[in-house]
């Protein structure tokens, strides 16, 4: 293929596959570019490829993945596998915008008149005492571990946290003879609300409880922890804990595996210029998107869980959405052929996202396990602590960026993907700020990381060489 096409679609989940096999459909040329080696993104994960038989351990809605993944390869849609997009410029050129790709150890450049940001979401940080210790792990890796190589975890396991994700990830380690010592349930009480009334037309709801029923059937999880430490030596040695009474707790394992919610996706997006906004609700920053999800920036739409978390229903209808404006942009469909395609995408999205100001209350993450203190380690690239955050706010950073220079946060391999939201709510909390006003870390490229000898192999115009040429 050439280094020019029509429409970049970036990630191939549920919402990436969807939008390019609407794009096809309607005679877009798209290109699909994904870091993984086979399509599904974070919740498909190697759905194509898994050691897992059908129908045991994952569950229907896992193995609803195998129809996009089917149709998407039938679509006729270019896939790049194996391919990082570490930069897609801000600036278009020509009515392009040129996007950096890291495929194979080399670095190279494509051009495309449209792009659709479908980079799906990340879990939120813990940064509880003692998560960088050997032995503590997310939940999302566990579960990685076992859809990609059919592993689960052995010996004494705790899961601890909160949201959908653990109860899942429960269920499914349990189905494939993992063994579980205990499950700490971070979840905090909640009161009765309105939005309890539309979650109950949620097709989640069920689906919620049947997994909450079945893992209880096998352990009984304790509700109402807080106060979660990991402690050891050279590896986890045990998790300690306060119960429901306030009451001091402690279990001996070996593995624990943390979770509390996820979150958009958003450094390529920032990267880019689009603009984001503080999302109380869901405790993050979401991109500011029109009812299509196309972002401020021209030319590039956000779709999936990048564009706020919805799940992977959802996401696919986003992708579908998104995918269908494109078209019209590029002249390949005309606006009312949009609209019309665009009603069973909306229905569907419509019925997906009830109840979701429920889920966002009642998993709400607790402050104490979302902004660490003293010595506990806040950026994980850096090794820099809550209280080295707070001693630098104290002596003049004002928000994220000030902090880079101060002590190298976001500086990373991870270029503060994993430690953005934290560090956030830390110097919010030691300027009495909000989040929203003291904003993100500015992105720029690269956001993965790539070698020099990559970016070095890079084209380059006649103009740059002169610039350095030996006269």
């Amino acid at each position: 293929m050439t280094g020019t096409c029509e429409l970049a679609i970036i990630g191939a989940g549920p919402a990436g596959m969807a939008a390019a096999t609407t794009a096809a459909r309607l005679g877009v040329e798209a290109v699909v570019l994904d870091e993984q080696p086979s399509p599904g993104g974070q919740i498909y994960r190697a759905v194509t490829e898994t050691p897992v038989r059908q129908g045991t351990v994952f569950g229907d809605d896992y193995w609803r993945g195998l129809e996009l993944a089917r149709a998407f390869a039938g679509s006729g849609a270019a896939y790049l596998p194996g391919s990082t997009v570490f930069s897609v410029a801000p600036r278009v050129e020509d009515g392009r915008r040129e996007i950096g790709i890291s495929s194979g150890g080399k670095a190279r450049l494509m051009q495309a008149r449209h792009v659709i940001v479908a980079t799906g979401a990340q879990e939120r940080p813990m940064p509880i005492p003692g998560w960088t210790l050997p032995g503590v792990l997310t939940a999302g890796a566990a579960q990685i571990l076992l859809k990609s190589a059919g592993l689960a975890p052995s010996g004494r396991t705790v899961l601890a946290g909160s949201g959908p994700l653990l109860w899942l990830l429960a269920a499914q380690l349990l189905r494939a003879g993992g063994t579980l010592s205990a499950i700490l349930d971070t979840t905090p009480r909640i009161g009765i609300g309105l939005d309890m009334l539309s979650f109950a037309a949620s097709p989640y709801l069920l689906k919620g409880l049947a997994l909450m029923r079945e893992t209880r059937r096998h352990l009984m999880p304790q509700r109402g922890v807080s106060g979660l430490r990991a402690e050891g030596d050279t590896r986890l040695r045990r998790v300690s804990f306060a119960d429901r009474s306030a009451a001091a707790r402690h279990i001996e394992c070996d593995t624990l595996l943390l979770h509390q919610g996820v979150v958009p996706n958003a450094n390529l997006a920032m990267s880019i210029g689009c603009a984001h906004r503080w999302d109380d609700a869901q405790l993050c920053f979401v991109p500011m998107l029109d009812a299509w999800g196309h972002s401020s920036a021209d030319g590039v739409s956000i779709a999936g869980d990048g564009a706020g978390i919805a799940g992977a229903e959802a996401a696919a209808e986003r992708g579908r959405l998104a995918a269908l404006d494109a078209a019209c942009r590029l002249g390949r469909i005309d606006e009312p052929t949009r609209e019309r395609e665009a009603a069973a995408p909306r229905r569907a999205l419509a019925r997906f996202g009830r109840g979701r100001a429920f889920l966002d209350r009642a998993f709400r993450p607790i402050e104490a396990h979302r902004i660490p203190a003293g010595d506990t380690i806040a950026c994980r690239c850096e090794e820099v602590s809550a209280a080295q955050i707070v001693e630098a706010v104290r002596v003049g950073a004002t928000g994220p960026n000030q902090l880079k220079a101060y002590l190298r946060c976001g500086m990373g391999p991870c270029q503060g993907r994993l430690c953005g939201l934290t560090v956030t709510e830390l110097i919010a909390q030691a300027r009495g700020k909000t989040p929203a006003e003291i904003g993100h870390y500015r992105l720029r490229p690269p956001v993965k990381p790539i070698t020099v000898a990559e970016l070095a192999s890079l084209p380059r115009s006649e103009a740059e060489a002169n610039a350095v040429a030996r006269q």
